[in-house]
């Protein structure tokens, strides 16, 4: 292990002098070119055995740094300074693992006892090359190539431990590749080989979640969950006879991205977005609830932070447990969690954020890049505060009006808009957006006994923020206050479905958070059928007076 982190300094030396003893030089020359040399200018019989075991050493090296290329070209090296007939790969085959299996093993003689056989040491090798190449083409999206490789791979030589590994590789192939019942068979393969590969269980997972299967799903993360808070297994002691091992040669930035460990706080995540999205409504609070204690002792700190972790923004998973508490009618748990989250968001909003059109990094980065690049992440950061903010005085008012308090819900709603000059609505994020159609314009005392703001009011919203709901509580405002000619525009507008397509747009392009699922479903504007036979008929009556 320590000689693959390091440079391959005893190689050279030995290759230079194997070179030196034959009166040639080599100190020049790359490691490729140094091979090239020495087995074309060196025919010494009793130093081909040596040079071959020597070879597969390199090619261990090689490797475990990837070089698949330099490997193949030393082994045709090696097979035609052995045989110049060998060497040659038939159509279609693989030529990396054919010039391995072609190479002929050099007998090991008597008085150099070794601790692993070359043999040995060539099952290694040609394990791990199939392994890395159905990596490669894993990444590279040629999952039939890939699947093939892989496959080859599992029926090499390893140990039970790295086996699983490949059986795990085999099921994430699958699965991208649409076939989830065979990426099943694969990871439950992977499980019965060695069961603490616990990556494979919440690979299982995530494909029963595709499969829509919620029940395996939930049972494969409780399992996940419980065998991540047992003591992790002792490493198993590897056996002094392989030095060399798969394990030592393998280990690439997808493999380890495919076979990373959750933290017991993620899988305990997964289980409470799941529950809520399923309307498990008790046992996610339930959930959130654990998850809560659990960061609040730190345990988050242990959680990666570069986006492939499965939790989010800890702000974001408040604002869910809290649409959790809602739904299960714990509206003043509900309340007194947003509050958290309002009290350490306000202090990270500047009192003056000025929102662009278009809030990304420039393609071509300027030489003073790395200061713009930090000011745009604060200006994200800000505007992430403002949207946890909002949501959390969009649930504290729908907790308020459940809880019949109207004073208090209004005084939440009122303070979702961000103070100061309103932007285009477009430049904000879309949960900012869905805050303000979430936010009842017209109807948040309606639900208490009466309309909460005048038609005029709404109809300035409309104006600052294009807000297609607002639009919606327009139309009703107006035909209440029997301002029927400008409710019966405004329906028209609203029926042309400009409003809707723009919504519809950016949900496919971004998800709806779930924290805001509950508050919009909550706001929807209610598509009365009375209410547009009305406008019709007063529509229909209009023409005809002003066709007479």
């Amino acid at each position: 292990d320590s000689a693959i982190k390091g440079e391959a300094e005893g190689l050279c030396q030995g290759l230079l002098r194997v070179l030196e003893a034959c009166g040639a030089c080599g100190q020049d020359l790359g490691m490729e070119e140094l091979w090239q040399k020495v087995l074309q200018e060196v025919t010494v019989e009793e130093l081909q055995a040596p040079l071959q075991r020597l070879g597969a050493l390199q090619a261990a090296w090689w490797l475990a740094a990837s070089r698949l290329g330099s490997v193949a070209g030393l082994f045709q090296l090696l097979s035609t300074a052995e045989d110049p007939s060998r060497a040659h790969c038939s159509e279609g085959q693989n030529e990396l693992l054919s010039v391995i299996k072609a190479w002929q093993v050099p007998p090991e003689g008597a008085s150099l006892p070794l601790v692993q056989s070359a043999k040995d040491l060539k099952e290694i090798l040609c394990t791990a090359a199939a392994f890395l190449q159905g990596l490669q083409e894993l990444e590279a999206g040629n999952f039939p190539t890939a699947l093939s490789l892989l496959q080859e791979a599992a029926g090499g030589f390893c140990s039970k431990k790295m086996l699983a590994q490949i059986y795990t590789c085999l099921g994430c192939c699958a699965q991208r590749m649409g076939k989830p019942q065979t990426a099943l068979q694969h990871l439950k393969r992977a499980l019965q080989v060695d069961f603490h590969c616990l990556p494979a269980l919440s690979h299982v997972a995530a494909v029963y979640h595709e499969l829509g299967e919620t029940d395996a799903e939930m049972q494969a993360l409780t399992l996940l969950y419980e065998a991540l808070g047992k003591n992790p297994p002792a490493a198993a002691s590897s056996s002094p006879y392989f030095l060399m091992q798969t394990e030592l040669l393998v280990h690439t930035p997808v493999l380890t991205s495919l076979l990373r460990h959750h933290h017991p706080s993620e899988v305990k995540y997964l289980l409470a977005q799941r529950c809520l999205q399923d309307g498990r409504v008790a046992d996610a609070v339930d959930h959130y609830l654990d998850l809560l204690s659990l960061l609040q002792e730190g345990l988050q700190q242990q959680v990666p932070l570069d986006g492939s972790s499965a939790l989010p923004r800890i702000p974001e998973v408040f604002l869910e447990a809290a649409s959790a508490l809602q739904l299960a009618g714990r509206h003043q748990d509900a309340i007194t969690v947003c509050e958290e989250v309002i009290s350490r968001t306000t202090d990270l909003i500047p009192r003056v954020l000025q929102v662009e059109e278009r809030l990304e990094q420039p393609e071509c980065p300027l030489p003073e890049a790395g200061l713009a690049g930090g000011l745009l992440s604060q200006k994200k950061e800000s505007l992430s505060c403002l949207a946890w903010r909002a949501a959390g005085y969009l649930h504290q008012g729908w907790a308020w009006a459940k809880l019949g308090k109207s004073k208090e819900a209004v005084t939440q709603f009122r303070s979702v808009r961000p103070a100061g000059p309103s932007p285009a609505r477009g430049c904000l994020p879309l949960e900012v957006q869905t805050c303000l159609q979430g936010k009842p314009l017209s109807v948040s005392k309606e639900r208490c006994g009466r309309l909460c703001h005048r038609a005029d009011a709404i109809c300035l919203g409309c104006q600052l923020w294009g807000d297609p709901a607002a639009a919606s509580y327009l139309v009703q405002a107006l035909w209440k206050l029997n301002r029927k000619q400008e409710a019966a525009a405004q329906w028209q507008k609203f029926c042309q479905g400009s409003p809707g397509e723009d919504g519809q747009q950016q949900g496919q392009e971004r998800p709806l958070p779930l924290y805001l699922v509950s508050c919009l479903e909550q706001a929807m504007f209610p598509h009365s059928e009375p209410l547009a036979r009305s406008i019709q008929d007063f529509l229909g009556a209009a023409a005809q007076d002003t066709s007479s």
